[in-house]
């Protein structure tokens, strides 16, 4: 495959399914410095393995694989620099006036998001763009019956926690 071609094609795909790469970015990256960091990254990655996909799968599922394993490298690699580093995003509404039409419950679903695992994250990700147990299975690397399992799980937390919410008048 020529340098041409790959860059055609990545092109092309980034074009028609980087809200896949901005869904795991956002779940992963949890301010906009590592977001910026992670969504390069995983572009990175993304360019390279044009040359290796052989049509076995859905572009969509090949790049979910991608940027799910690139992001779980990544965090795991952010996390041990970390350590004493505090994270000023919570304090941001103070410098930056918010949006009126954020809308709070994707906010929240986000936060809930961000708290789960790293492989539910992945698996909340995955059910929310509407891929199949199988499809699942093949990206994550588990088998069919254990994504069932924790998908239920996942559901029973964050109904858990939407009705702590809703108790609270949150």
């Amino acid at each position: 495959m020529t340098e041409q071609a790959q860059t055609d094609i990545f092109n092309d795909w980034l074009a028609n399914h980087k809200a896949i790469l901005f869904k795991v970015v956002r779940a992963y990256g949890f301010n906009l410095e590592d977001q910026e960091d992670l969504f390069q990254e995983i572009a990175v990655q993304v360019w390279r393995s044009v040359s290796k996909f052989r049509n076995d799968c859905a572009v969509t599922t090949w790049m979910y694989r991608i940027a799910l394993n690139t992001a779980l490298k990544w965090s795991s690699k952010e996390s041990k620099h970390q350590v004493g580093r505090e994270d000023l995003d919570h304090r941001a509404h103070v410098l930056i006036e918010q949006k009126e039409f954020a809308d709070e419950r994707l906010e929240w679903l986000y936060e809930q998001i961000a708290r789960l695992d790293k492989i539910d994250r992945s698996l909340c990700l995955l059910l929310l763009d509407g891929f199949s147990y199988k499809e699942m299975s093949m990206i994550a690397g588990i088998s069919e019956n254990y994504v069932g399992v924790r998908i239920n799980r996942i559901k029973k937390h964050l109904s858990n926690q939407s009705e702590k919410m809703i108790k609270n008048g949150i």
